[in-house]
């Protein structure tokens, strides 16, 4: 052990050794562009023929300047190591410096150059020339250093899509990386102003249309994607296209996804199934967000599960003065503080281990602590567990949300934001008529306290535990059958930190009683996304269509049919009036009895709704009819 810290403090004083020699000859360099500055200024000034006296009075003149610009530099730390070398913060002071003692020098040398034999415009002549020769050996040095930081010849060939802020970013990271596994051969943008740019000395070779023209001439056999505003349609075409032209496809993350996680650096990484149905770039607007959370107590229910605990991670960003987490699963909470604090040691009062079915618990806890702010994202979300038990969804989704909301009406809370789902939009299985319910005793409260009481309404979460796709994943890992309901069926995706962005939004923007609808894109085919992980693979599974479940759809919806909408804040999330109901109304005889006087397996919506305007016309626990 005492050898290997030997010769790490051995290695550690060698590079301090070899630093240190470098910044002196930075320093001689410096110095020695004085001295041939003045010298060339003075020289072409009186084309060479001035008198030994003369070139006596230049030397002088050039070593005043040199010991002045040494004591300067090491008064800045220009040879200390405060700036990187060739950097334009160093090249800026640079600038600065030589300025600051041409004009000097020449409040000396112009009144008084004859008598020294002098030019009297020597020193202004010699300090661009001086500029001249720093900058040149700076330029040089740092060219050098980035040629001998290229990725090796064997690397992978590769083309970048996007010329613009990331695909610049992309290519700093690249080209100085000797151990990068790919090589930028040419970008492709679609831009006509760009036809002829060049980035970090790689060209536009043309546009997306000659994509495999592009990588037959250069032998580029990936395709990386660095735009900005890629949605999923957009890579799904990307992608097929580089399918065809025999390429590997990869990605850089959004913007968005560069801002919030603060990448040193964009990152490279295969594109994945989430990539190709779920990338919705999201326009976030940081300072209305500040404005209800920073600085606020807020609670969040659920808070163990995959929304609540990447909510509660973005929730945090914002500073809210507390941040409590509340939740029935021990596990799930850890992984929540986890993503907050960095530990989970579970011993400390910000995570809250509680069932919202438990009135009394829940109001101690709202009395306690005095939430400002609450996200309600507890709930029961399994549509076939759900038909087989509905009295469980009853308990949670509509008498646990009653709770929560009572809670928060009790302690005064401003901004109440309740998760709901697609499957609320004319509802048609368990799941959506609970969480219906839930939207409308929100949009009841939100009435009767005139507060930011509102619901937001997406559609399926990408990784989400228990969705679909790790369900494909897990299937296609073990080599069984993927199991598709049905050929024609399709879903709207979103991933998880993307819902949790513009819930975020939302609760700034929504007015009280508001269904606030998430933009999700168009809807997806399931069996698309079945064939192109099973593609992605590269392994032969079967595909088994089994038959759409009770209480599914075959086309998922995000607008009920009674709902108009409007988008007057955001141009991701619409605005809908949500239908209220009191809790004295709620009716859990006539929950049951509807659950089971319902056929609620048709294969599509608007089947759907007509049998349940035949079967019930108006039910107690909703107060409307049932298209409601």
């Amino acid at each position: 052990m005492q050898s290997g810290n030997r010769d790490e403090t051995a290695t550690t004083a060698r590079a301090l050794v070899t630093r240190q020699r470098r910044r002196r000859w930075v320093a001689a360099l410096d110095a020695f562009a004085w001295v041939l500055g003045t010298f060339l200024a003075v020289g072409l000034r009186v084309d060479f023929t001035l008198p030994l006296s003369g070139w006596i009075a230049t030397l002088a003149l050039g070593v005043v300047a040199a010991a002045i610009q040494l004591i300067v530099g090491y008064v800045l730390a220009l040879y200390r190591g405060r700036y990187p070398y060739g950097s334009f913060s160093e090249v800026w002071t640079l600038a600065l410096v030589v300025a600051g003692i041409t004009l000097i020098l020449s409040s000396v040398v112009v009144p008084s150059g004859n008598l020294i034999g002098l030019p009297r415009a020597t020193v202004l002549l010699a300090g661009p020339f001086v500029l001249l020769l720093m900058f040149g050996v700076r330029y040089i040095a740092r060219l050098t250093i980035e040629r001998s930081r290229k990725p090796s010849s064997d690397a992978e060939r590769t083309l970048v899509l996007g010329a613009g802020y990331l695909g610049d970013r992309l290519l700093h990271t690249i080209t100085t990386d000797p151990g990068s596994p790919i090589l930028p051969v040419g970008l492709i943008d679609d831009d006509p102003a760009k036809k002829n740019l060049r980035l970090r000395g790689v060209p536009v070779l043309g546009r997306r249309a000659q994509l495999a023209e592009i990588a037959a001439r250069t032998g580029a056999t990936r395709l990386v994607i660095a735009l900005g505003n890629a949605d999923s349609v957009l890579l799904r075409e990307l992608s097929d296209a580089a399918d065809a032209a025999g390429m590997s496809v990869s990605v850089t993350p959004t913007i968005t996804d560069y801002m919030l996680e603060g990448h040193a650096a964009v990152d490279v990484r295969d594109i994945e199934i989430e990539d190709l149905i779920g990338r919705h770039p999201v326009d976030t607007n940081v300072e209305l967000i500040a404005g209800y959370i920073t600085g606020k107590r807020v609670l969040v229910t659920g808070a163990g599960g995959s929304i609540g605990s990447e909510l509660c991670r973005q929730l945090a960003k914002f500073g809210p003065s507390e941040l409590i987490m509340l939740d029935r699963d021990e596990t799930g909470l850890q992984t929540a503080q986890l993503g907050t604090t960095g530990n989970g040691l579970l011993d400390s009062n910000e995570v809250v281990l509680a069932d919202i079915r438990d009135v009394a618990v829940l109001n101690a806890i709202f009395d306690e602590r005095r939430p400002e702010v609450v996200f309600h994202a507890a709930a029961l979300k399994h549509l076939p567990m759900l038909e087989q038990y509905p009295d469980e969804a009853w308990k949670t989704n509509v008498l646990g949300s009653l709770n929560v909301l009572q809670a928060a009406r009790r302690v005064g809370v401003s901004h109440f934001v309740n998760i709901s789902t697609d499957k609320a939009a004319n509802p048609t299985s368990v799941l959506g008529h609970s969480k219906r319910v839930a939207e409308k005793l929100t949009a009841w409260a939100g009435e009767q306290t005139g507060m930011q009481y509102l619901s937001v309404r997406f559609g399926n979460v990408i990784g989400s535990r228990g969705s679909m796709l790790p369900t494909f994943q897990r299937l296609i890992a073990d080599g069984r059958p993927i199991t598709v309901t049905h050929p024609d069926a399709t879903r709207y995706f979103m991933t998880i930190p993307e819902a949790c962005q513009l819930v975020i939004q939302a609760g700034g923007i929504g007015r009280a009683g508001e269904v606030l609808i998430l933009d999700m894109g168009e809807p997806v085919s399931i069996l698309e996304v079945a064939k192109r992980m099973i593609s992605m693979s590269g392994k032969d599974i079967e595909i088994v269509f089994t038959g759409l479940r009770h209480g599914e759809k075959l086309h998922e919806e995000l607008v009920g049919a009674r709902e108009n909408l409007e988008r007057p804040f955001h141009p991701q999330i619409s605005h809908a009036h949500a239908d209220t109901i009191s809790p004295e109304r709620l009716d859990k005889a006539g929950w049951e009895a509807r659950m089971k006087a319902e056929p609620r397996n048709n294969d599509t919506a608007v089947v759907d709704r007509i049998v349940v305007d035949q079967v019930v016309s108006s039910a107690p626990y909703l107060g409307e009819s049932p298209n409601g």
